[in-house]
């Protein structure tokens, strides 16, 4: 279970750092090409978003890591999948349908390290 967790800790670990920090350093014209969402999101929020998934990415991988407060962990994967939540929930109310799959794929993943996470308490 632990090496489990690990493997897919890491991966929503890179993949979260990245896409926040591209969101909390990029301005909005760097943004649009690749998350046309931006557009019709305030900044602030934007960079809130960016903030809570490089947080989420931290979370996922310092506490295991430290064994402090392992159980943030969980709680880090949980919020990782309410920000996929509101990510689908932005693409629908845009007519995007088609692009929630990694959504789909990225929320699936939270829920699987989340509940992995409550074996390393």
């Amino acid at each position: 279970m632990h090496v489990a967790y690990w493997v897919v800790a890491i991966l929503l670990a890179l993949f979260y750092g990245y896409a926040g920090g591209k969101k909390l350093l990029q301005d909005k014209e760097t943004l649009r090409p690749m998350m046309g969402w931006v557009d019709t999101v305030p900044m602030p929020a934007v960079r809130t978003i960016g903030a809570l998934e490089v947080l989420g990415a931290l979370g996922l991988v310092l506490p295991p890591l430290t064994d402090v407060a392992v159980g943030l962990a969980v709680a880090a994967a949980v919020g990782l999948g309410l920000v996929q939540v509101g990510g689908t929930a932005l693409h629908l109310s845009r007519g995007e349908a088609r692009v929630i799959g990694l959504n789909v794929v990225l929320l699936a993943l939270a829920g699987v390290a989340a509940w992995l996470a409550t074996s390393l308490v």
